[in-house]
C-alpha cells in the first residue's frame, strides 16, 4: 500500500506512467467513443435516461454505471457529464426519483436504486428490441453521485445503506465493484466528528476547491475516514458544488453562495474523466491505472490528487 500526494513535477519530467512494462502516454488515455446514445427507460417506476457508446463498436459487453442525483437536481442536469463517462466505455444510468424526506417531497436518490439497476440491466441485455442487447457486462455495476446522491453511494460503499438514504436499509447487491463521487461527505451537520466509513469497495472523492456547499473541508475529512482502500481525493481548482451539472445551481436545488471560477463544461469534462478513468482503473484497465496513480495528475493542470492502493 503506498500514499501519494502531487508530483506533478516528477511526472512532467517523464512525459507519461509506465503500466505492465509499457509507456503509456497522457493521450492514450482521451475517451474510447467520438458517438454516444440516449434513450429513455424505466427503472423500477422511475423515469430515466441512458447513455452509451456506439453500438455498432466491437468493444462490448460495457459495464453499467448508476448516476444518484443531488437533492432536487433533475437528471437531465447531468447529461453532459453522462455522455462523458458513457465515451470512456460505460452505459450510463441517471433516474429521477422521488420521495418524501423529513416530510419534504422531492427528488431524492435512492440508494435501493443500485439492486434496480443490476436487475433493469439483466432485462434489458435480454429485452428485444433494446438498443443495448448482448451489449451490457450485466455483472458488474458502478457508481457515480452527486451531494446527496453520493452520501447515499457512501452508505452503500460500506455494504449498507441506511435511511435517508434509502427507506429501508438496504445491502449493497454483489455486482457493485467500485464508485466515485462528486461534491460528497458524511459529515453530521453541527459536529466537528465525521465518523469513519468501513467501505469495502475502491472509492473516489471528486470535490470542487470552491465548494461552498459541501465544503472541501468536509470532502477530505471524508477520504481520510475512509476505512477501506484503494481510495482517491481529487481536488479540482476552480469548481463548486455545481460543477458536475450541464449549468450552475440547476432550478429547485441548493444554491451554492461560492462562485465557480473553472469554465463550466471544462469543469464537467474533468469531474466525468477523472470518474470514468478511476472507475476503469479499478476494472483493471492499465490506461486507468496510468491515469490515476501515475500522469493524470501531472498533466491535468486543474487537479491535485492523493490516493491510497
Amino acid at each position: 500500500m503506498a500514499q501519494r500526494f502531487s508530483r506533478r513535477g516528477v511526472l512532467l519530467a517523464t512525459g507519461g506512467a509506465v503500466v505492465a512494462g509499457a509507456l503509456v502516454s497522457p493521450g492514450t488515455a482521451a475517451a474510447a467513443y467520438s458517438s454516444v446514445g440516449t434513450y429513455g427507460t424505466m427503472l423500477n417506476g422511475d423515469p430515466a435516461d441512458v447513455y452509451h457508446p456506439d453500438t455498432s463498436s466491437a468493444h462490448q459487453p460495457w459495464p453499467v454505471v448508476l448516476l444518484l442525483q443531488g437533492a432536487n437536481v433533475g437528471r437531465a442536469n447531468y447529461a453532459g457529464f453522462a455522455r462523458k463517462v458513457a465515451s470512456y466505455g460505460f452505459v450510463v444510468v441517471v433516474p429521477d426519483h422521488t420521495r418524501v424526506i423529513f416530510g419534504v417531497p422531492g427528488l431524492y436518490a435512492d440508494g435501493a436504486a443500485a439492486t434496480w439497476t443490476v436487475a433493469w440491466a439483466t432485462a434489458e441485455n435480454a429485452r428485444t428490441g433494446s438498443p443495448l442487447k448482448g451489449r451490457l457486462d450485466a455483472g458488474t455495476l458502478l457508481l457515480t453521485g452527486h451531494s446527496f446522491g453520493g452520501a447515499a453511494g457512501l452508505g452503500l460503499s460500506t455494504g449498507l445503506s441506511t435511511p435517508p438514504f434509502t427507506d429501508v436499509p438496504v445491502p449493497a447487491p454483489a455486482q457493485l465493484k467500485a464508485a466515485a463521487f462528486y461534491g460528497t461527505n458524511n459529515a453530521v451537520p453541527g459536529s466537528p466528528v465525521i465518523p469513519p466509513v468501513a467501505n469495502t469497495i475502491p472509492v473516489a472523492l471528486i470535490q470542487g476547491a470552491a465548494d461552498g456547499v459541501g465544503t472541501p473541508a468536509n470532502g477530505l475529512g471524508t477520504y481520510t475516514v475512509l476505512q477501506g482502500v484503494p481510495k482517491l481525493y481529487v481536488s479540482v481548482t476552480g469548481a463548486n458544488h455545481y460543477g458536475i451539472t450541464d449549468a450552475q445551481n440547476p432550478a429547485g436545488a441548493r444554491p451554492d453562495p461560492s462562485p465557480q471560477t473553472l469554465d463550466q463544461a471544462t469543469g464537467v469534462e474533468v469531474v466525468a474523466r477523472w470518474a470514468a478513468l478511476w472507475l476503469r482503473a479499478q476494472l483493471g484497465d492499465p490506461v486507468g491505472r496510468a491515469w490515476v496513480y501515475g500522469v493524470g495528475d501531472a498533466v491535468d493542470t486543474t487537479v491535485q490528487t492523493q490516493f491510497v492502493r
